[in-house]
């Protein structure tokens, strides 16, 4: 997987529930944590949510903490090496987190395998996990059936803007639509085959269709040739699985045969982080 791979969902993975709190009020649940500890997460969280990099006044505004208490979290994450300061004087997420998301994307992979063969097993197609990193999708893991193989890009440690992917869609049709518009913004909509969509509002659309029947769809738009389609883990997460295979394959039988297995085993994988939360 390359060194890119999940720097910033280590951050997101790392305490997810107790920045979401920490960002909604500016204080920590009060279970007896840490009230730093939370914040600093809090600030990686944040970071993330912003694609990456981000200055530090939309920082303190974004997690509504003190602007003094924001400088001083910072610096000392900027002196761990877990936040950068850029030259832009923005900051941004630090390599030491490419150790943190590196291990975590493969335990992710190793807990989540069991479930994706079992889904290859009843469907005969491959089966990949992926995760939203930054404004990214990371495919993670994988499993494919012993024929009927192809390669494609789904391959583990493969990066791609969301709006092209099944999974990028069933991850996104989840986050608010102002949020979804502001990373659309950031990656830019290219277009990938002549199927793929290229504007805002017409995504926008598609996550609502996505939302409706509970499944997402890449017909052609990634890779000519190759019908994909996904569900979003439940939970903070920012995981989908998702059924890839040529298109004469993928028909909407297939899909009909496909949404049950998939959504049975995005259940066992929430329910496996949950356990090792």
């Amino acid at each position: 997987m390359p060194a890119r791979t999940s720097i910033s969902s280590a951050a997101s993975s790392a305490r997810s529930s107790a920045a979401s709190s920490a960002k909604a009020s500016g204080t920590t649940r009060s279970t007896g944590g840490v009230q730093s500890l939370d914040r600093a997460f809090a600030i990686l969280e944040t970071i993330a949510d912003a694609g990456g990099v981000i200055s530090l006044s939309q920082l303190a505004s974004d997690t509504r903490l003190p602007l003094p208490t924001i400088h001083r979290l910072v610096r000392t994450l900027v002196d761990l090496g877990y936040v950068r300061q850029e030259p832009s004087r923005q900051y941004s997420l630090g390599p030491r987190l490419i150790r943190l998301g590196e291990l975590t994307s493969r335990r992710l992979a190793t807990w989540a395998r069991p479930h994706l063969a079992d889904v290859v097993a009843k469907v005969g197609e491959s089966v990949n996990l992926a995760v939203l990193d930054g404004d990214q999708i990371v495919y993670v893991g994988q499993v494919m059936p012993s024929q009927n193989s192809m390669r494609m890009f789904t391959e583990v440690g493969r990066r791609v803007n969301p709006h092209t992917t099944a999974v990028g869609k069933a991850i996104l049709a989840n986050v608010d639509a102002a949020q979804v518009r502001a990373l659309l913004a950031r990656t830019g909509m290219d277009a990938r085959t002549e199927h793929s969509i290229t504007t805002p509002d017409a995504f926008i659309e598609e996550l609502e269709r996505t939302r409706e029947r509970g499944y997402a769809l890449d017909n052609e738009e990634q890779e000519l040739g190759v019908r994909c389609v996904a569900v979003a883990v439940p939970g903070e997460h920012r995981l989908a699985l998702s059924i890839s295979g040529p298109q004469p394959r993928m028909g909407d039988g297939m899909i009909a045969k496909a949404v049950g297995p998939l959504h049975a085993a995005a259940d066992a994988v929430a329910a496996e982080l949950d356990e090792h939360a």
